[in-house]
């Protein structure tokens, strides 16, 4: 089993910046990759952006693009997620999500941070 605990969430004005980090422990030597997804009210959870560890290769949700940066440290089991330009429409609960190796799926996820961009 891997546990994942998300923190960095908050409230922020439209234009400014939040850096979320999610750290995982347990059996993290079977995982691949971390993510990151959002839930806005209303709405379904949807893809943020991931980063796999084996070559460090990056992926962003077209609506993010540009603005957030996904980096990760394998060796502390840590993936952070820098959120530049905020917009009102950024404000969701972010998840940590992790890809569990030789699936091709995220089959552990955190509780959730909540981001709350003011217009």
């Amino acid at each position: 089993q891997v546990q994942l605990k998300e923190s960095g969430g908050g409230l922020v004005q439209a234009g400014g910046s939040l850096r979320l980090s999610c750290a995982a422990s347990g059996h993290t030597s079977s995982l691949n990759g971390m993510g990151w997804f959002r839930q806005a009210p209303g709405k379904e959870r949807e893809f943020v952006a991931h980063i796999l560890w084996s070559k460090s290769s990056t992926y962003y949700a077209d609506s993010v693009k540009g603005r957030f940066a996904i980096s990760g440290d394998n060796a502390k089991n840590t993936v952070y997620l820098q959120m530049t330009s905020l917009e009102p429409e950024d404000t969701a609960v972010y998840v940590c999500a992790a890809l569990a190796a030789g699936t091709g799926q995220y089959s552990y996820w955190g509780q959730g941070t909540q981001v709350t961009v003011s217009s």
